[in-house]
């Protein structure tokens, strides 16, 4: 499925005309996005059901995310930083939609991954404070010297007996429900993007493989090329993993290019580092 089909950048003449006409230019140290994306020669982005931008850093690929999505007004989590010349920079940028915008649509930002993963600790930390509070509470009652003088001594008398008639364990989970997700980082974190991707939308995600192992960018690479395929998604990703370039059918722009163009997952240059990388060593692995 495709919602977006284009979108156009302001050019380099464009954007130094904006430059000539700001007032009291000189208050401000950088007019970012300005001159990032037009650096590279960018002025136009034709999209496919899943398309990636690829690029080292500073590139300008989280940059045109940003913007994208900013233009289209998508809803997002994490804050990021937009200069005092970020809306000017959006305005000067047009989209072409061949199917509306469903209001699903959302951003996935790496920090909201980790806001995501952090929240769950905090939970499960505040889960594990209380199972000690209660594993206390069950030894002092269990050899407790009680006696019940009036109606108000009933609920310890209950817990007294119950401490006395359970074991240790069955007295703490009657009282606490388990940890939320016992899971680790790289787990918590693809249970997020398909707990996140669930409806026919477009979706723009930026790094997605922070915190996920070889593995895990392998299942995510699969579960994204489902949600294109059989769910009406449309997928806009910026990243380097060779694992997410890999995605069957992605339309790949190559940020590091000048000027950035379209190109096959195998020749780029990270790509090809990680081939060269292996090939110098692949007797080790036919020993």
């Amino acid at each position: 499925m495709v919602y977006l089909s284009g979108f156009t950048f302001p050019t380099y003449d464009e954007e130094y005309a904006f430059r000539l006409n700001i007032v009291k230019r000189t208050c401000y140290n950088t007019m970012y996005p300005f001159f990032v994306l037009s650096a590279r020669g960018l002025e136009r982005l034709d999209f496919a059901p899943v398309t990636i931008f690829y690029g080292g850093n500073g590139s300008g690929k989280t940059t045109a995310l940003n913007v994208i999505a900013e233009r289209l007004n998508i809803g997002r989590g994490a804050p990021f930083n937009k200069s005092s010349f970020f809306g000017d920079y959006v305005n000067m940028c047009a989209h072409m939609l061949s199917a509306p915008l469903p209001a699903q649509s959302a951003v996935i930002a790496s920090d909201d991954v980790f806001d995501y993963m952090l929240n769950l600790r905090g939970i499960n930390e505040g889960i594990d404070r209380k199972r000690e509070e209660l594993l206390e509470e069950y030894l002092q009652n269990k050899y407790a010297q009680f006696r019940m003088h009036s109606l108000d001594d009933y609920d310890r008398l209950k817990k007294v007996c119950d401490a006395r008639s359970r074991t240790q364990s069955k007295y703490v989970k009657a009282r606490l429900s388990g940890n939320v997700r016992e899971q680790s980082n790289g787990e918590s974190a693809f249970y997020y993007f398909t707990q996140r991707i669930d409806e026919p939308a477009l979706y723009l995600l930026d790094e997605p493989e922070n915190s996920l192992s070889p593995e895990r960018q392998m299942q995510l690479k699969e579960f994204l090329e489902q949600a294109a395929r059989w769910f009406d998604c449309q997928i806009i990703i910026a990243t380097h993993s060779p694992f997410l370039l890999a995605m069957n059918g992605a339309k790949i722009y190559d940020f590091d290019a000048d000027p950035v163009d379209v190109k096959r997952w195998t020749q780029l240059k990270n790509v090809r580092a990680y081939y060269d990388f292996f090939a110098r060593h692949r007797w080790e692995f036919e020993e």
